[in-house]
């Protein structure tokens, strides 16, 4: 699990809400390789990705399942971890509309792919919805979460 691409170029990560979920609940597989992408990052001191439309996922699924409380303890965790939370602006929502309406992704999926191709990133994700965009999108898989 390389950070670096073969020519010397660092490699980006942008996170779906769900690769960050796996982590806080500390799904089997898909945590420790979320826990090795957070250290490769702090290490390198490149942050990894997430647009706040998935961020905002991330905090209602676990005010959902868990509780408010466990919702704000996440939301002071990702404060502390090397992750930047890009926003979504008018341009990056058009072209989130554009993927979704393309390919038929979810609407929070669409801004998980939109940053990973407008960064040239790999997209870090346990859904396989995203296999939908081809080869315009790079996605590093994590392991599926049976419910």
């Amino acid at each position: 699990m390389s950070a670096i691409f073969p020519r010397g170029r660092v490699r980006r990560y942008v996170l779906d809400a769900n690769a960050l979920i796996a982590f806080f609940e500390v799904r089997r597989g898909a945590a420790e390789k979320v826990r090795h992408l957070l250290g490769e990052a702090a290490r390198q001191d490149l942050p990894l990705l997430m647009s706040a439309v998935n961020w905002g996922e991330v905090f209602y699924t676990e005010w959902r399942y868990r509780g408010e409380v466990k919702a704000r303890q996440a939301e002071a965790h990702l404060l502390e971890m090397p992750i930047a939370v890009i926003a979504a602006d008018r341009e990056r929502a058009s072209r989130a509309g554009a993927i979704k309406q393309r390919y038929g992704l979810g609407y929070a999926d669409a801004f998980a792919a939109e940053l990973a191709i407008e960064r040239g990133a790999w997209l870090v994700t346990a859904d396989p919805e995203f296999q939908k965009v081809g080869k315009a999108l790079a996605v590093y898989p994590l392991p599926r979460h049976e419910k």
